[in-house]
C-alpha cells in the first residue's frame, strides 16, 4: 500500500459523472486531498456525457486514474459496449487505475464489468459493487415520496444493506489514491440489514413525519414511473431491475467497508439522524 507520502507527484484523476451523487463526493474529497482532479459532466468545465464517445478522449487525455459511474446503470441495454470503449480509450490514453463502481448482485452489471477489464489492457481495476445508497431517500429518487408520506417501492418485505454514499465515496478515493483496495472486486454495504418498512419507521422517528411504505409490483411501479414522464423502456428497466435486486439474494451485509477504510460503515440510523438534522426533508 502507498500513501501520498511517498511519491510527491498528485495523479490526476478524471471523475465521470463528477455532479451526481457520488462523483460530487469524489470530487471533494480529492480536491480536500490536493488531488488534481478533473470533473466530468455533461455541462461541466470538463465535458463528458456517456452518450457521446467522441468527447472522452479529451478528458481522459493526461489522466492517471479514473472513477467511473457509468449513467443509467451498469445493467442497463449499452453498458457493455459502452464500458469496452472506455477502457480501450482510457489504456490508449495511458491511464494507469481505474475504479468502477457497480451494482452488488447485478448479473448483466458483471457482463459490463469484464467489458472494461478486458479492453483496458495493463489498466488496473478496482470494483465496487455497493448495496442502495441510503441517501437515495434524502437526495434521489425517493425523497419525493418522504415528503409526501409514501415510499413507494417494489421491494416487498426483502431486507437491504443499506450502504452510506459518503463511505462509498471515502473507499472510491483510498483506492484511487493507491491508499485502499487495489485490483479486484469489493463489495459494500451497509452494517445493518432493513426493509423498506422499517426504513420508513426510522425516517418517521427521525423526522417527525408520517411515512409509510407502500409495496407494489414490478409493473406497478414501471406504471408509476411513467405517470411521472419517464420513458416506458426506461421506467420498464428499472422496475425489472429493482424488483430482481430485491428478491432476497443481496439480503446480507459484508465487511468491505471496515476492510477497505478500517472503520465501520456508517448505520442507517445515524444516516437518518444527520440527514435530518441538516434539513434533507425539509420543506
Amino acid at each position: 500500500m502507498t500513501t501520498h507520502t511517498e511519491n510527491p507527484k498528485q495523479d490526476t484523476v478524471l471523475v465521470t459523472s463528477g455532479t451526481g451523487k457520488t462523483g460530487r463526493r469524489v470530487v471533494e474529497r480529492l480536491t480536500a486531498l490536493g488531488v488534481p482532479v478533473r470533473s466530468g459532466s455533461r455541462g461541466g468545465g470538463v465535458p463528458f456525457d456517456w452518450e457521446d464517445e467522441s468527447g472522452w478522449g479529451a478528458a481522459l487525455r493526461g489522466a492517471d486514474a479514473a472513477y467511473v459511474a457509468y449513467y443509467p446503470d451498469l445493467a442497463a441495454p449499452g453498458a457493455p459496449e459502452a464500458m469496452a470503449a472506455f477502457g480501450r480509450i482510457a489504456a490508449e490514453s495511458g491511464v494507469r487505475r481505474v475504479v468502477l463502481l457497480s451494482g452488488r448482485g447485478e448479473p448483466q452489471a458483471v457482463v459490463a464489468e469484464e467489458a472494461l477489464r478486458g479492453a483496458a489492457h495493463g489498466v488496473e481495476l478496482t470494483v465496487l459493487r455497493s448495496a442502495f445508497f441510503a441517501q437515495n431517500f434524502s437526495e434521489g429518487a425517493l425523497v419525493d415520496g418522504v415528503l409526501g408520506g409514501e415510499l413507494v417501492f417494489p421491494a416487498g418485505a426483502t431486507a437491504e444493506p443499506f450502504v452510506d454514499a459518503d463511505d462509498l465515496a471515502d473507499v472510491a478515493v483510498a483506492a484511487l489514491t493507491g491508499d485502499g483496495p487495489g485490483e479486484g472486486v469489493h463489495e459494500l454495504t451497509g452494517p445493518r440489514l432493513l426493509t423498506f418498512d422499517e426504513v420508513a419507521s426510522e425516517i418517521a422517528e427521525a423526522t417527525g413525519r408520517a411515512v409509510r411504505y407502500v409495496p407494489v409490483s414490478g409493473p406497478q411501479y414501471a406504471a408509476a414511473l411513467e405517470g411521472y414522464g419517464m420513458p416506458g423502456p426506461e421506467a420498464g428497466f428499472l422496475a425489472e431491475l429493482f424488483t430482481m435486486l430485491l428478491d432476497g439474494h443481496n439480503a446480507m451485509t459484508t465487511d468491505g467497508v471496515k476492510r477497505a477504510l478500517g472503520r465501520e460503515p456508517k448505520d442507517f440510523g445515524t444516516f437518518v439522524r444527520e440527514a435530518a438534522e441538516h434539513g434533507a426533508w425539509r420543506v
